[in-house]
């Protein structure tokens, strides 16, 4: 029995409807709901308020630059070859270097990292942590290892007039284990530890 060309148009146009309506309005609210349920804190960037102002995300590194503050992994989003890179951690222009371990520019750029980060911890003895003097693929990891936390205290309580052990256990109540407790490593929050640090009395 043969169907005439309007009764499969409108076979087509329903099909398209259906679907339309699954994967455009009822999957996304479906999604939009599971995160907002599940994942609450994520879904929303993470943002951190401070006196109802928002200073900053969770999910994204900010550039601290005085002696204070602890210093967050280096940011992919600047690269003094590249004018289209000149701010650090701009969500805007996600994306990493792709240079290979082998090549001499990425060797020389943590070469430089790698002394930037001893002349600023003096009292640095041991290696570097990785993280302070590479990126990642991102461009703006908010977080940093333990370990490289650790590394700073002793600059960061100088500065401060602070006792070294008040701000090394600061940094211990800010590590974050694994997610579920099997992804990912131990980490810092650079944000949320210099929040904690302005919030030292006395410091």
């Amino acid at each position: 029995m043969k169907t005439s060309l309007s009764a499969e148009v409108l076979r087509s146009l329903r099909a398209t409807l259906v679907i339309a309506l699954i994967g455009g309005l009822i999957y996304p609210l479906v999604m939009t709901g599971l995160a907002q349920g599940l994942f609450h804190d994520q879904a929303n960037g993470g943002l951190i308020t401070q006196n109802g102002k928002v200073v900053g995300a969770k999910l994204i590194g900010q550039n601290f630059t005085s002696a204070r503050y602890f210093d967050g992994r280096p940011s992919a989003t600047v690269d003094e070859n590249d004018s289209t890179k000149s701010k650090p951690y701009n969500a805007a222009n996600s994306a990493g270097d792709n240079l290979a371990p082998s090549n001499q520019a990425l060797i020389d750029v943590v070469k430089q990292r790698v002394e930037a980060v001893r002349k600023a911890n003096p009292t640095l003895t041991g290696d570097v942590p990785i993280d302070l003097v590479t990126t990642d693929f991102s461009g703006f990891d908010p977080d940093i290892s333990p370990a490289a936390a650790y590394l700073q205290v002793d600059r960061v309580a100088t500065a401060r007039g602070l006792d070294a052990a008040k701000v090394r256990a600061l940094v211990a109540q800010h590590v974050d284990g694994a997610s579920l407790g099997i992804f990912g490593a131990p980490h810092v929050n650079v944000l949320a530890l210099n929040m904690a640090l302005d919030a030292v009395q006395g410091g």
